[in-house]
């Protein structure tokens, strides 16, 4: 087989028309289903009462029914008695009125005597105190019109019109064929070179979601052969297929290839980032769509094409995203040519929502799982300054992101311990951690793009921990520090130490080679300091220059034998698995801004930290002294 070429490289706005075009107006089939099972289905016929609701004149109230002209005349200085059983008769709420009568007097009204009479001091009028037949709806009359996605009180308003079945459409089945033989299935360990699979199940959420029936078939190897013939089946027993993976111009990447020999190819590549590699076509009248491989541009590749799709099928308008204005806290490069999807997280500081550009890569899945909306940065950008108010279509509830605690700064896992407990205890607010090292968190409280910034910079001159740059980088600005632990920095090594590596020095041997933390790190600031008290030039460690942003990355990085040792803490080293040799210990504190010391979320957090059960979890990640976790070190 022959390597794929792209077809095409069209804007966004041609490859939906081309693909969407093809199958407008396709409406899947009606199907009768009981009431009792239609919720979030969509109707294909609209819904008509068969009885009116209430079907008899009812007891609005409890009391006694009457013919409202008896009662013409009563008032308190002349009360009217009526006699039970004849001229008025007692009624429960819901009961049919007597014969004979139009009006409820209500029980309070009343005064009982014990002749077998009431006595009433107000006229009723006719109706009054009634829900006549019809109130609510009429024989005949449309309850529920085509179209429309049942919702639990569309289903109650159709019962109570005595209608028991409801046409609705018939979902539509999307077949999932997950290809490639690098995949293995969830629950398996992979070997090195293997991949869980787990886009398919993302697919099938999203297209429950949507109102369609996912059928996900067996992982298929990179087998041409096999591949045609069970995209082949599919197309038999599904309304749309749907190929993940192989949708690229790869030597194995056979997607296009068995659209085309089985069917139609309308667009191959879009002038998307990410998604570029998709295929759109059909196979023999139904949709063929052949999703990337990564996570990223799959998510958005489904969002873009088969969401409208599926939404076409059943009869429906596409919901638009919710939409906000934000602030833009960091410039974001773009290629032009192309429309940009950037996934974000936003956070109120101060009297602004603050955007924060996520990481972009499109294998990333944890980004996904992060981003609170998407910022578009059309195909005619290269790009948006730092500063500027933009546009985000969101993917979280607004409420939610406007009670989002936004921490930018240094990376530690007592943050994830944090986040958990504040959803926790606190379920209203959620923590968003973004990791730029040290420096960067303090210029990001400058800026007013968060509430808090992890820190641990030692000034050498002094030996103090974070001041000097507090005044350095905040003049004037009200500033507290504090502490959250004394944490253990040390040489992270596989385990058993095969280099025999113990001191700074041994990073300079040929055989060693090291992982490095960017730029503005505590952990940097640190190790530069050492390497120049001890007179090691940096030039001389085989890997310096080769940085990470979180000591978990670090961490992974030796683990992998992508290096052989790297700087970081002793949780870190403890998660995955490494032996850890102990270095510094160093100080690390959260740098609060006073305007926010009151804020209900980050006095939360400040309460959390002093809490028995956030210091029994971080102790128990191992490396850390909390001794005086919680307490002001130091204020400005």
């Amino acid at each position: 087989m022959k390597r794929n070429v792209y077809l095409e490289d069209i804007p966004l706005e041609e490859a939906q028309g081309k693909f969407l075009h093809f199958f407008a107006g396709h409406l899947s089939a009606a199907e009768t289903v009981p009431v009792t099972a239609a919720a979030e289905r969509v109707t294909a016929k609209p819904v008509f009462a068969q009885l009116s609701a209430p079907h008899y004149h009812a007891a609005a109230m409890d009391g006694v029914a009457v013919a409202a002209e008896r009662t013409f005349g009563a008032s308190e200085t002349s009360p009217l008695k009526l006699v039970l059983g004849e001229e008025t008769f007692w009624v429960d709420t819901g009961d049919p009125l007597p014969p004979g009568t139009n009006a409820v007097i209500m029980v309070e009204d009343l005064h009982q005597l014990p002749t077998g009479e009431v006595e009433i001091i107000a006229a009723v009028s006719p109706w009054e105190n009634v829900r006549i037949l019809g109130e609510d709806m009429v024989q005949t009359e449309l309850i529920i019109p085509a179209n429309h996605r049942l919702r639990p009180v569309d289903l109650g308003a159709i019962l109570a019109g005595g209608v028991t079945e409801v046409a609705v459409r018939r979902q539509p089945r999307v077949a999932i064929i997950p290809t490639g033989t690098e995949l293995v299935p969830p629950g398996k360990t992979p070997m090195a070179g293997e991949i869980i699979e787990f886009n398919s199940t993302i697919f099938a959420a999203q297209i429950k979601q949507w109102g369609g029936e996912p059928v996900v078939f067996p992982i298929t190897p990179d087998d041409y052969h096999q591949i045609k013939t069970r995209t082949a089946q599919a197309a038999k027993e599904a309304d749309i297929v749907l190929l993940s993976a192989g949708s690229s111009a790869g030597s194995q990447d056979y997607s296009s290839h068995v659209i085309a020999e089985l069917g139609e190819v309308f667009v191959h590549g879009v002038a998307t980032r990410p998604g570029k590699p998709v295929i759109l076509g059909q196979i023999k009248g139904k949709p063929a769509m052949g999703m990337p491989g990564y996570p990223g541009s799959a998510w958005l590749a489904v969002e873009l094409y088969l969401k409208p799709l599926l939404y076409g099928f059943l009869g429906l308008a596409v919901p638009k995203l919710p939409q906000t204005k934000a602030w833009l806290a960091r410039t974001v490069v773009s290629p032009i040519g192309m429309d940009d999807f950037v996934r974000v997280k936003l956070g109120p500081v101060g009297e602004r929502l603050v955007v924060t550009p996520l990481p972009r890569g499109a294998a990333l899945t944890t980004t996904l799982v992060r981003a609170d909306g998407i910022l578009l940065i059309p195909r005619g950008s290269e790009g948006i300054f730092a500063g500027t108010e933009v546009e985000i279509k969101l993917l979280k509830p607004e409420q939610e992101i406007r009670n989002t605690v936004v921490a930018i700064g240094s990376h530690d896992l007592m943050l994830d311990i944090i986040a958990n407990l504040l959803r926790e205890k606190y379920p209203q607010y959620t923590l968003s951690s973004a990791h730029v090292g040290s420096l960067g968190g303090l210029l990001a409280l400058r800026r007013g793009e968060t509430h808090l910034c992890g820190t641990h910079l030692l000034d050498p001159t002094t030996g103090q921990y974070n001041v000097s740059y507090v005044q350095k980088y905040l003049p004037g600005r009200k500033v507290y520090l504090i502490n959250l632990a004394y944490r253990q920095q040390g040489l992270m090594v596989l385990p058993g130490n095969p280099k025999q590596i113990s001191k700074l020095q041994d990073l300079t041997r040929s055989d060693v080679t090291f992982i490095n933390r960017q730029r503005g790190a505590g952990t940097r600031v640190l190790l530069d300091w050492a390497l120049k008290e001890e007179g090691i030039d940096p030039s001389s460690i085989k890997g310096y220059r080769r940085e990470e942003y979180t000591h978990t990355s670090v961490a992974a990085a030796v683990k992998s034998g992508a290096a052989d040792v790297g700087l970081g803490v002793l949780s870190a080293a403890r998660a995955l698995g490494l032996d850890f040799i102990p270095w510094r210990s160093e100080r690390y504190d959260l740098a609060i801004l006073g305007d926010y010391l009151e804020h209900p979320g980050v006095a939360a957090i400040l309460n959390l930290i002093k809490s028995q059960e956030f210091k029994e979890q971080a102790e128990a990640l191992g490396g850390y002294d909390l001794t005086d976790c919680g307490l002001v070190m130091w204020e400005s």
